[in-house]
């Protein structure tokens, strides 16, 4: 369901959902993605807002139109979803974080057990 109190516009939000649906395996490269008409009525928001949606996520290569028959996950989506998170990580994310740690004047000792916990995540996934 849709935040419209949310500070991301109603468009964002629905292209997240999609790119969390794609990352989670719940949609695949090939798969066809619910139409315009479909998805606008399942949300109660309007076509234009779906189309917004699809052309960013076009755009972006997550997505191919293809003519008359509709949106599909591209080979290459999560891969792009990938980059693009940990573009906006490194750009938004992590420099509003590391200004918080300065003005709360967090520790050293008191990240490690979090960058502890990063680390072991990491061996996990080897």
């Amino acid at each position: 369901m849709m935040e419209f109190k949310n500070n991301k516009g109603i468009f964002q939000q629905i292209a997240d959902n999609i790119c969390e649906r794609i990352l989670s395996g719940e949609f695949k490269a090939g798969d066809k993605v619910q139409s315009v008409r479909k998805l606008a009525a399942t949300l109660g928001v309007n076509q234009n807002t779906i189309m917004r949606t699809f052309i960013e996520l076009q755009h972006n290569n997550i997505v191919d139109n293809r003519r008359g028959i509709g949106y599909f996950v591209t080979d290459n989506a999560p891969k792009m979803i990938r980059d693009m998170r940990k573009e906006e990580f490194t750009q938004e994310i992590l420099p509003a974080f590391i200004q918080q740690v300065k003005l709360l004047e967090i520790t050293k000792e008191e990240l490690e057990p979090l960058f502890n916990q990063l680390k072991e995540n990491e061996d996990e996934n080897k």
